[in-house]
């Protein structure tokens, strides 16, 4: 736990426990307290509030969506904490923060950390944790406070949230060059389309910009892993898409090929966050890198 949980009540400090290790018996481990006391604890507070934090399930104790917002909370008072007791400890020296920035695969890796490795040179004190994240928990992340920033699609944008619109992602149909000699119209009508999951939509998108799609296969396999989705191109399994800066290398080695004469499709994207009464510098300027 944090060493500067202790300006939270303790009732506060065994909520962010339990939230912390998806259990009772865990939390009150982590805390040093009986788990009679932690449920005690957490019943008090919930009573207090009038609301219920908790659900409990097989996979262990889930938050509700109250609990999202009480435990985002206690993240930014234990962040504020660190920052005013650290200058008071330490005399104004600069003090370790830390943020963690949640988003998919394919922008993390090509745009977020290039850029923010160059910022973290600027503020040395300040350690990102790359939270490299292809699944819906993305938002969970950013709702409880685990993550400070998170990049997801615009539609899943709530009114509590602050965004803004940053620069879309440039997606191009491709497959094997094993099949450089086919045509585009064969390749759709007998392949299969390769995407994340269900929910991903990307290659349909992209098939219905360019009145494609009616040509396509209904089936479609799936593999939630950039990595494993271009082994299953390079393999012949089947084709999507891939975005611009992360299907290069495979562009330049031979191995996967353009189809569709190379038109790109773009994917709208939103950066998101909690507002602050008074964001830091390091805030400010992650705001500024992120475009």
């Amino acid at each position: 736990m944090n060493k500067y949980i202790g300006l939270l009540s303790t009732q506060l400090e065994a909520f962010m426990a339990v939230a912390n290790h998806k259990s009772v018996h865990a939390g009150a481990r982590a805390i040093h307290i009986s788990q009679a006391a932690m449920t005690q604890r957490i019943h008090a507070l919930e009573q207090k509030l009038k609301i219920t934090l908790f659900i409990r399930t097989r996979q262990g104790m889930h938050l509700t969506s109250e609990g999202e917002q009480l435990l985002r909370y206690c993240h930014v008072v234990s962040d504020y904490s660190n920052e005013t007791l650290a200058n008071i400890a330490n005399a104004g020296i600069d003090q370790i923060q830390r943020v963690k920035i949640s988003g998919p695969s394919s922008i993390m890796i090509s745009r977020i950390i290039p850029n923010c490795l160059a910022l973290m040179k600027k503020f040395p004190m300040l350690y990102i944790t790359f939270d490299i994240n292809d699944t819906n928990d993305i938002i969970t992340q950013l709702r409880c406070g685990a993550s400070q920033f998170a990049i997801f699609d615009p539609d899943k944008i709530t009114r509590d949230m602050e965004f803004k619109t940053i620069t879309p992602e440039k997606y191009l149909l491709v497959c094997t060059s094993q099949w450089k000699s086919r045509k585009l119209l064969d390749i759709i009508k007998t392949e299969r389309i390769i995407d994340f999951d269900e929910s991903d939509k990307t290659t349909l998108n992209y098939l219905k910009q360019f009145d494609l799609l009616k040509f396509s296969q209904t089936d479609r396999l799936f593999v939630n892993r950039n990595e494993s989705l271009c082994k299953m191109f390079l393999s012949g399994y089947g084709y999507g898409t891939l975005t611009k800066e992360f299907a290069a290398p495979y562009f330049k080695t031979g191995d996967l090929i353009k189809l569709n004469s190379g038109k790109i499709f773009e994917h709208s994207l939103s950066l998101a966050w909690y507002s602050r009464p008074k964001p830091p510098q390091y805030f400010l300027a992650i705001l500024e890198t992120i475009i």
